[in-house]
């Protein structure tokens, strides 16, 4: 099919469910009525929740129109973890269906459960997502998302099932049989994070395969950041569509939001399923649709566990619907606020400095970021590694970390060194890929 083709077909009204077409009035009537059952229901079975409406002088009763939700306290990991491992289970552990976790490294890890429901609508979600970013029923899908407690592999899984398409459970890492499947399996789809599809991309060319030449014809990507760079670096290199899938495991998992094939224009938020806000994370004061601030969801329809006002650390916006006029979008996620660098007094992010990496030809999307604080000193620094292109020559590269270094300066503000790496020597992704490397001393080292 070409890209044209499945454009049209993604965007076919008599493939969507009824939810998608709906007006925004119709999905606000229906959020309003599905809020304020949520409500109630997350402080009649949830001691947390009780307690921090209580302690706010709020009760679900309050809850009589949209904008009424703003009063409600805030939901945050440290609320999961300090109920560790069940305590915001909101059913009694028989009809637990299943339990996924975060990773835990820093700190205890947030545990999630889901009924039987909670995993039909999960995978009803996933399968709209995917749909809408172009994958169709019969599809062969490489799902190349970590399988485990990570929400991830699971998530997309079942959602592809659901969608009524083939299922090839690679999950991440084993970078050469990744390749390898995908030249003797003939998949039409490839599930990643955006940084793995690279990893894997560079390893078709070191075995010599041009990704275009592939039987792929979509890819869709989550589970980080990415910036519009970022596609086209990798639409040049496959030839073919890549759009974003978003989710967290506190909320759902894949699925929350997607992007759109016909449009590409951020992802879609789910709303008959999730409210959306954005708030400031400074002050916590609820911004307008088309201000930058924090993310914060309000699930609808969870049973196991409901969450109220979960604060995603996500930066984005919400903007009008387009392919979906009822569904608002979120902007690209431009960075997590606790994955912030403060260097000098300025706020940056990785996805900043990829995004204007990327616009430089000699370089490649590899790089890292090291935080340092030289000794004596009492300001930090910050080196960005970045590896050049393939048969770029020294010269070139030096002059093409000098413009890194300049247009940094420029658009962020901020100074810092630039050096370059040799290729291939940068670490490559196997799932989620780590940018920063905070090398200061620890306190009391």
């Amino acid at each position: 099919m070409t890209s044209t083709a499945l454009k049209a077909s993604a965007a076919d009204p008599s493939t969507l469910d009824a939810e998608e077409l709906m007006s925004r009035d119709q999905i606000e009537s229906l959020q309003l009525a599905r809020l304020q059952h949520t409500v109630s229901y997350a402080y009649d079975r949830v001691q947390l929740y009780r307690d921090k409406f209580d302690a706010a002088g709020v009760h679900p009763t309050d809850l009589k129109e949209l904008s009424d939700l703003s009063i409600f306290p805030y939901t945050t990991k440290e609320d999961l973890r300090r109920t560790y491992p069940f305590g915001m289970f909101a059913v009694p552990q028989a009809q637990v269906a299943r339990i996924h976790a975060s990773s835990g490294t820093t700190g205890r890890p947030t545990v999630v459960g889901y009924t039987a429901g909670d995993l039909d609508r999960w995978a009803t979600l996933v399968a709209r997502s995917l749909r809408a970013s172009g994958v169709k029923k019969g599809d062969k899908v490489h799902n190349a998302y970590g399988y485990g407690l990570f929400t991830g592999g699971l998530g997309a899984h079942f959602g592809a099932e659901k969608l009524g398409c083939t299922v090839i459970p690679i999950s991440g890492g084993q970078t050469e049989r990744q390749v390898q499947l995908i030249n003797d399996f003939e998949p039409d789809a490839i599930l990643a994070t955006p940084t793995y599809l690279l990893t894997i991309l560079d390893a078709m060319a070191v075995a010599g395969i041009d990704p275009a030449s592939t039987s792929l014809k979509t890819a869709v990507l989550g589970a980080e950041p990415w910036t519009e760079e970022m596609r086209h670096e990798l639409e040049s290199r496959m030839g073919f569509d890549a759009c974003d899938i978003y989710g967290l495991s506190e909320v759902m998992g894949p699925g929350v939001a997607g992007e759109c094939v016909e449009s590409k224009d951020g992802s879609h938020i789910w709303e008959d399923h999730f409210r959306p806000e954005i708030i400031d994370p400074f002050t916590d004061k609820v911004l307008d649709d088309g201000e930058h601030g924090e993310l914060v969801f309000t699930s609808l329809t969870k049973e196991a566990l409901p969450i109220i006002r979960y604060r995603t650390h996500d930066l984005t916006r919400l903007l009008p619907g387009t392919a979906r006029p009822g569904m608002r979008r979120m902007g690209r996620i431009t960075g997590r606020s606790d994955d912030m660098i403060i260097l000098r007094g300025v706020n940056l992010f990785p996805t900043q400095i990829e995004e204007i990496a990327l616009r430089i030809p000699a370089l490649s999307p590899h790089f890292q970021l090291e935080i340092t604080r030289p000794e004596g000193q009492r300001m930090d620094a910050m080196t960005v590694k970045i590896e050049p292109r393939e048969g770029v020559s020294a010269h070139d590269a030096e002059t093409a970390a000098s413009t890194l270094s300049e247009q940094i300066k420029i658009h962020i503000g901020s100074s810092c060194a630039v050096t370059i790496a040799e290729p291939g020597t940068l670490a490559r992704s196997s799932g989620k890929l780590r940018r920063i490397y905070d090398l200061r001393p620890k306190a009391g080292a």
